[in-house]
Formats: C-alpha cells, structure tokens, sequence
C-alpha cells in the first residue's frame, strides 16, 4: 500500500488531490501557502483537510519504519517464514503489526521460559491437540530434576499454553472488541486520602462506574488525575465470563477431551495474568487518547477564538492592571503600542486616594491624547471600573474590561524582559493589557498558549499533541489576518508562514537598520531569506501606503502580473482597480487562466481586489457589567445579568458577570432543545444575557441559565 492508498482510506477526497497535497508539502510548502495559494493544485482542500493528510503521511511514515525494524528483529532471530513475512508486509494496523511481532519480542524471562527449558513444550502442544489422551499419565514422561512430580509438570505445560493464548491474535481481536463495546471504568475512593480536601474536588468519583465508551472527555481526564493524585483507584473491566466464554470459543475444540480441565485453567490464567493488564491498559489508552484529542481541539477552538478577537485598533490606550494594597498600576500607550507613560495609583482601601487618583487619571487622558481604557479582569477589576466611570473626561473615552489571564506569564517572560529592560513585571503586565485591546493577536502571540486558561486539563493531555495543534492554530490565525511587517514583532512574524524565528529576527534587524519595508520585494533583501521563503511567506505580510497597493493586499506577488493585465483590459490603472467593486464585477476569470493560475486563485484575487487587506476580525464592542454586581455576595437566584463568554468546554461555558467567580451555563441551559455541541451556540468572549439558578457562596460555584 502506498502512502497515498493509505491517507485515502481515512481522507474524504481523491487520490490525485491527495497525491497534489503531499507532493506540495514534500517541496516544504507551508500548509498555510498550500490552502490559499494552491487551490487549484489541490481541489481547493482547506487548512483542516490539508493538515489531516500532513499527519497521515507522517503516520504512514512511522508504520513503515517500525515494520522494517521488525522484520529486521525477526529476521535476525532466523524466525522469519514467507507468511510470517506477508502478514507483516500487507498490514497498516499498527496494532496488528505489534501483535504479530509479540512472540518474538524481546521480554523479561517469562515462567512459560521456564517451562520451556525443562523440556514441557511437548506437553503443552499435547494438552492443547484436546485428544482423548490421558494427559495426567503423559506428564509422568516428563518428570527431571527441575520438575519434581505430575502437578510441576502440568503447571509449566500450562503456563506455556497461557503464553500461546496471550499470542493469539484473534483472541486478542475479539477481546478488544468486548472492551471496545462493553469495558466499564470504575473508581473506588482511597480511604486513606478520603478526608483530605484536596480530594474532596473529586467527591464524585469516589465510587462510580460508566461505561468507557461513553464518559465524556472531561470525565475521564478528572478521574486520571483523581488516581495520579492518589484519590481513587481505577479500574478497566468487562464481564469475566464473557471473556472466558469467547475464549472458549476460539480456544476449545474438543469439549470431551481429558485435557480440557487443563486448557481451561490455562484460559483462566493467561486471561487474569497476561490479556487483562494488557487489553485492559490499550482500552484506557485508547480512551485517553481520543479524550486528549477532544480536549486538545476545544482548547485549540478556543484559543482561535481569542487570538481572532475583535482589534480597537491603533488608537492611544490608557491601560490599567487594578489592585487594592498595591495599587493601580496604569500605563499610556501610543497608537502602535510602545510605552509613554506609566505610574502608579491608589484609588481604593487601604489608601482610598480616590480624589489625587482621578486628577491623575485626567490629566493622562489629556497629555496623551487616550482614547480608550482597558483594565485587567482580575482582582479589583469592578472596583477600578466604577472608579473610571466616575471620572468626568473632557471627551468620551471608551473603557473596556480586558482579560489579564496569562499577562502576568508574559510580564515575568524573557519576551517582557527583551521588550521592557528597564521596568518590572508591574509595568509590563499592565502594557500587556493595554495592547490585547489594541491588537489582541499580536500580543498574545507572545504568551504560551497553555498559560491563556481556555480549555479543559490542558495539563493532563498529550503535550506533544497539545503544542503542535496550539502551534497550528496560532499558525493559522495569524496567517488568515495577515501582518503589517513594519509594526509587527518578532514572535509574530515567526508564525508568517515559511518565516519562522530566525528569520523573523532577521527581518526585524534589517528593519531597524533599513528603516520601513517600502515594498515586499525588499523583503529578498533580508539576509538569510531566500527565494523558498520568500514565495512561501510574502502574501501574508501587508505594506501599508506602498508603492504597489497589491503590497498591501493577500494577493500573491506571483499574481501580479494578472491583476495588471485585468487593470489594462479595463483601462485602468491597479489603484483605480483596487476597490471598485463595480470595475472588479466586469473581471471574467477565465480569460485570465494561465498554466499556473486556475479559477479558484483567481477568483480569490477578484475577491480579494474588491476589499483588499481586509481584516476579518470585527470591531472591539465596549462592555457594561450590572453595576448592582461586584461580588458572589450580590447575586440573587432569578437574576437577569449580562455577561461575557470567557471559557468554553464540552460540557457548557463559563460566564463573567463581573464577580470575581464565573458561573457556568451547562450545556444543557445553552438553549432549548438539545445541543450536542458548546461553539454551536456560543463563541469565546461573545457577549450574552444569562439568568442566576443557583448561588453556593461556600464553594464559590454559580450556575446560569441562557434559556430566559
């Protein structure tokens, strides 16, 4: 089987898109450039398509070294037969592949080992013909030193048929399939660890049993971690009987034979000692792993949701990372976000300096000519917003409550400390703030993804899995906006696609050498950058008032000449071209296919002159909270607030109401009727109106409903 008929039998296209794709990212063509630039290579797949079948060849890639690694351990055991070598050959299933190598693998000296160097092979292939033979006389024919009477005998005879059935594949087949229908997870408190608070987190899970198949990714995440803690002890089970009678099934041939009483006590063991720990583990892991794989793409959804949140833009910014003791710490930033100003304000108790504060908070707004506020969501955040509101400005200024999650990860990072030497972590959270309202993707770009807090167990996943589908995502996100390569830091101009760190730094040393990219052509100019690099990332960088106008569009340098000869049928120059939507309706695309360019890019450039450089981001909305509700303390059941979506999981989303505790709409309150999945409904800092059901003060829980 060729990689292609492999990624075919799990990808919903044709081998010949297939066959295009992997030929594209054999040449190092970033999956970005590939789904924007080469539509018509690849039957116009997307992000997420193209993506699937990049990992399929990967996998296809590992299947095939582990078999050659196998066959090669056989082979030099001198093991290795013509359908041995065939079984071995013809399979993509790595799980098979691995069954059909167990006998020969390499393991710790097993008690069927034992058996078989005091000679009892024989015996057991004897036991296990199931012939009318007395086997309890046979076993006195192979009594020695080392095996001292009948029983011993019978025993390792036993233990090598114990081996035999573990080896089966079929056996091994059909019990993955029990567990796969009828496994159940079950956890039984530790009592020694019962009383413990930290347990107490896990109270439901300290006795409960489900079926495998169908707890939900969140649940069996809470219940791996309750036993990693050493609160609950696990358990993967099926039906014992079950498991022996299927077995029996393949096992037994001959239910009259003297042997029986023998084959099956080596059924018995063989299942207790040998299959159940592995089946039982491969079911937990495969459960884990689709678990994992859940969890990853809602944090993954998420982040996508928030590094796309809407951009106020480059305006003066005013930021605020509120405190009580220690303060305010505010800071003014200018239209690209560099730092002006920043000083410290202590309008609340202990210090209450309300009246000095404002004065000051005034007289920042006037000298740096701020537009908006933006203060941090987190401690003192409601107290800080009615203060600012109280605040009579000589002109409106807007106030947003920003989310601060992460920013004191980012302050305290060697990004913060590059960007800001000469101030603390104070100052650079409160900059942080500032510029996520300005330009959230560019400044969260600079934060682990993982320390942003939108998922769920995102520490208890695969996190080789997790940093390459987060990697993946800001990917994309950044790529699908586009960046203005002469405001754009480093961090992000790495995620550009074909860019990458090294030569993000690059760009960034030349630009501050050079001065301003004036065109994208310049970009060759940047050491190191060459022409693979240049083709694979020059679309997706933007130069605003370039000479060119398509340099500040998402059409492709490669195209150039096609916007030109389209501007010249119609007698127009490309700036007069560029967003005439009544011009770009007369374009016909198929007078402009060339061997290179098909219908969908060039429909994409006609789209793409019509609004060129488009952000599609929406506009930063500003945000009112109830301002009866500070604290879990002012909330009454059947209340009607207002809130922000702040958290989504699989299970329902999170909801700031401007408490310092976010209640939770379950997924079953989202709406009426059913919901089988959260983002249907609701989206990552979307703004809606939720009622209180339920207020627990003691465990700090709230429960909405947006079923009104």
């Amino acid at each position: 089987m060729t990689n292609i008929q492999f990624i075919a039998k799990q990808v919903a296209t044709t081998p010949k898109n297939i066959e295009a794709t992997v030929k594209l990212l054999d040449e190092d063509c970033t999956i970005p450039f590939i789904s924007r630039y080469r539509k018509d290579t690849t039957g116009n797949l997307d992000e997420v398509f193209i993506e699937q079948i990049a990992k399929l060849n990967k996998e296809y890639d590992v299947i095939v070294k582990r078999k050659e690694a196998i066959l090669k351990a056989i082979t030099e055991q001198g093991q290795l037969t013509a359908e041995l070598n065939k079984k071995i050959s013809e399979s993509f299933d790595l799980q098979e592949i691995e069954d059909l190598y167990l006998p020969y693998k390499k393991k710790k000296k097993t008690k069927a080992d034992v058996a078989r160097e005091n000679g009892l092979e024989p015996l057991a292939k004897i036991i296990m013909d199931q012939k009318n033979d007395d086997v309890d006389f046979i076993a006195t024919q192979y009594l020695n030193e080392n095996v001292i009477n009948e029983e011993a005998a019978l025993q390792g005879a036993r233990d090598i048929i114990a081996e035999w059935i573990n080896e089966n594949i079929y056996v091994r087949k059909q019990l993955r399939r029990l567990y796969e229908r009828k496994a159940t997870i079950t956890t039984k408190v530790s009592k020694a660890k019962k009383e413990e608070e930290a347990a107490q987190k896990f109270s439901q899970y300290f006795d409960w049993s489900e079926n495998l198949t169908k707890a939900a990714s969140h649940r069996l995440l809470a219940m791996l971690r309750a036993e990693n803690e050493g609160f609950v002890k696990l358990k993967i089970e099926v039906d014992l009987d079950e498991a022996y009678d299927l077995i029996d099934e393949i096992i037994i041939k001959n239910n009259n034979s003297s042997a029986i009483s023998h084959v099956q006590l080596a059924i018995e063991d063989s299942y207790k000692r040998l299959l159940t720990p592995a089946i039982s583990n491969e079911a937990l892991q495969e459960a884990k792993a689709k678990a994992d794989a859940n969890s990853i793409q809602v944090f993954a959804n998420n982040l996508g949701q928030l590094l796309l949140a809407p951009p106020l833009g480059e305006k003066r910014i005013l930021a605020i990372d509120p405190g009580f003791r220690s303060g305010c710490k505010v800071v003014c930033l200018d239209e690209k976000g560099d730092l002006l100003y920043n000083e410290t304000i202590y309008p609340h108790a202990p210090q209450n300096e309300d009246a000095m504060a404002m004065k000051k908070i005034r007289s920042m707004v006037n000298a740096y000519a701020i537009d908006a506020i933006s203060i941090g969501n987190g401690t003192a955040s409601r107290e800080t917003e009615f203060f600012i509101k109280k605040i009579a400005f000589d002109k409106p200024v807007q106030v947003f409550i920003v989310s601060e999650a992460g920013a004191s990860v980012y302050s305290a990072s060697k990004i913060a400390r590059d960007e800001f030497p000469n101030y603390d972590v104070t100052v650079r959270g409160s900059v942080s703030i500032g510029r996520r309202l300005s330009d959230p993707l560019a400044e969260l770009v600079k934060i682990d993804p993982k320390a942003i807090g939108v998922g769920q167990y995102q520490h208890d996943v695969d996190q080789t899995k997790l940093k390459e589908e987060l990697d993946n995502t800001v990917i994309r996100c950044v790529n699908s906006v586009g960046i203005n390569i002469n405001t754009a830091s480093k961090h992000l101009l790495s995620y550009v696609s074909g860019i990458g760190e090294k030569l993000a730094e690059n760009i960034v040393q030349y630009r501050s050498e050079n001065g301003p990219f004036e065109d994208r052509k310049q970009l060759k100019k940047v050491p190191r950058l060459g022409e693979k690099a240049y083709q694979q990332g020059v679309a997706f960088i933007r130069i605003s008032n370039a000479k060119n106008p398509l340099d500040n569009s998402a059409v492709h340098p490669e195209a150039y000449g096609i916007v030109e000869k389209m501007a010249k049928d119609l007698k127009l120059s490309v700036h007069d071209l560029i967003a005439n939507k009544e011009k770009t309706a007369l374009i016909k695309p198929d007078n402009y296919i060339t061997p290179e360019i098909g219908l969908l890019t060039l429909k994409d450039i006609i789209k793409e002159l019509e609004k060129p450089g488009l952000d599609p981001r929406k506009s930063a909305k500003v945000f009112e909270f109830d301002p009866n509700v500070k604290t879990i303390k002012d909330l009454r059941t059947g209340m009607i607030l207002p809130g922000i979506v702040n958290n989504i999981t699989n299970f329902g989303c999170f909801v700031d109401i401007g408490t310092k505790e976010s209640g939770l709409v379950h997924i079953s309150q989202l709406k009426a009727g059913f919901v089988s999945d959260v983002n249907e409904v609701v989206k990552l800092h979307q703004h809606v109106t939720v009622k209180v059901t339920e207020v627990d003060e003691d465990r700090k829980r709230i429960q909405l409903t947006m079923i009104l």
